[in-house]
């Protein structure tokens, strides 16, 4: 009886009770040429912060070399965006493409907080956290209005030149 009593004071585990939501500081960085690809980068940081220069410029040195060639074929209009993220714990690189003109792909990258630019892939990487759900959100709305619906065809430098700055 008293081991029933012992168990049922010990709280269940809950993956939900974790710290409360706080938004965090997303910003639009500049549109950059790798090789064929045009891209977009944009960093997120915890409350409170910027992120660092020294994540932002090897994510987008990844980008180069983890974003498909050939670029511009029938199947990728060579576009894409890339998310730095200074997160609580570790560092984040998650690098997106259009193909298909109506997927999005990606590869995401971590490193150590101390060690930015040293990333490794994910295997199996989630869609995204809340944070970067805002801009793929944003990316997402900004491709079907720009390229897949617009009524006078599609236009990529409409697209390109639309970015999210935002507290979300």
């Amino acid at each position: 009886m008293a081991a029933n009593k012992d168990r049922q004071s010990i709280p269940p585990a809950d993956p939900l009770a974790v710290r409360p939501y706080r938004p965090r500081h997303l910003r639009f960085i500049r549109q950059q040429v790798l090789g064929e690809w045009r891209i977009k980068v944009y960093a997120i940081a915890t409350f409170g912060h910027e992120a660092r220069s020294e994540l932002i410029e090897p994510a987008v040195s990844l980008a180069e070399t983890t974003l498909p060639q050939p670029a511009q074929s029938d199947e990728r209009p060579g576009i894409g965006f890339v998310i730095a993220h200074d997160a609580a714990n570790v560092c984040f690189a998650l690098i997106y493409w259009w193909q298909s003109a109506n997927e999005l792909h990606q590869r995401v990258f971590v490193s150590p907080l101390d060690e930015p630019g040293h990333f490794r892939p994910i295997e199996n990487p989630a869609a995204g956290c809340v944070w970067e759900l805002g801009i793929i959100d944003f990316e997402r709305r900004a491709w079907i209005e720009d390229v897949l619906a617009n009524p006078a065809g599609p236009d990529i430098e409409r697209y390109l030149s639309r970015a999210l700055n935002a507290d979300v």
